[in-house]
């Protein structure tokens, strides 16, 4: 049966993420008038903010036996809810002028539990129309590249090679009274795996204040126990009505389609995410 992991792994990432800042801060600590290339870009910049998520999830399952197969669809099978705020953390910084890392992290946590008003199938069996359903997500998805940014005005291009880590935790578990008898049916998945990741992007400084950006980036794995490819497509305004603080707003894209093979069966998760995000905006 799937567990949930400790509520302590979100306060990890939270220092990690905080360390990353720090690492970055020192790092340019020591030459503090120094100038990226270009007004597009900073030295160290940090966005933190929140990720309006418009969801629509599948998960399928297929065993080897006749080839049965059977899926769900979180938001209309479950009446899992569509929208919700997921958190999102990017930190950049760079090294000289024209090159520098960047991390992106987010996770799309979701649960829910109804009585099913009509039959649906999964790994080939029927989940009665009485049953109690219970379904659980939670994907998880980080990143870290290391970027060349090209041009010296108020545009610029970036190239980032690097790797990404994903995780995979979701479950489906069906209880039904037939004939005064009590049966249940599911199943769950827990698995991770590291891919390359490729990332591109262009950022314009309209003045010292306004900004615009595209974000593009992707991951492809052919083999392993989790398999499958995630691309993420995003498009951004950033306003600084102050020299370090600002705020940022984007809509972005996710697709995401991952599959997981089992011993008795195949499990594959088809989710595509989109929706704005807006975010507090720290640059040094």
């Amino acid at each position: 049966m799937h567990t949930r992991p400790p509520r302590h792994a979100k306060v990890a990432a939270g220092l990690a993420i905080a360390s990353l800042a720090a690492f970055g801060a020192a790092a340019h600590a020591q030459d503090s008038n120094k100038k990226s290339q270009s007004r597009a870009l900073d030295n160290i910049s940090l966005w933190v903010g929140g990720y309006y998520t418009n969801n629509d999830t599948t998960i399928g399952a297929k065993t080897g036996v006749l080839n049965t197969s059977g899926d769900v669809n979180l938001e209309d099978d479950l009446d899992f809810k569509k929208k919700k705020v997921e958190p999102r953390v990017r930190l950049d910084f760079l090294i000289g002028e024209h090159q520098g890392f960047t991390f992106d992290y987010y996770q799309v946590d979701r649960s829910h539990s109804k009585n099913l008003s009509e039959q649906i199938n999964f790994l080939g069996q029927p989940i009665d129309a009485t049953a109690r359903v219970k379904g659980d997500l939670k994907f998880t998805f980080g990143s870290a590249a290391y970027k060349w940014w090209f041009g010296t005005g108020d545009d610029v291009f970036g190239l980032g090679l690097g790797a990404a880590y994903y995780k995979v935790d979701a479950s489906i578990f069906g209880t039904a009274n037939v004939n005064g008898e009590t049966f249940s049916e599911g199943s769950s998945t827990d698995a991770n795996a590291w891919a390359p990741n490729l990332q591109l992007g262009w950022r314009h400084a309209f003045n010292d204040e306004w900004r615009m950006y595209v974000n593009a980036n992707g991951v492809k794995k052919n083999g392993g126990k989790l398999n499958g490819h995630i691309w993420d497509a995003a498009v951004g305004v950033e306003w600084f009505p102050w020299q370090n603080v600002g705020f940022g707003a984007e809509y972005a894209y996710t697709r995401i389609k991952l599959n997981q093979d089992k011993r008795n069966y195949d499990l594959n998760l088809d989710m595509k995410v989109h929706g704005p995000t807006a975010y507090v905006r720290f640059r040094f």
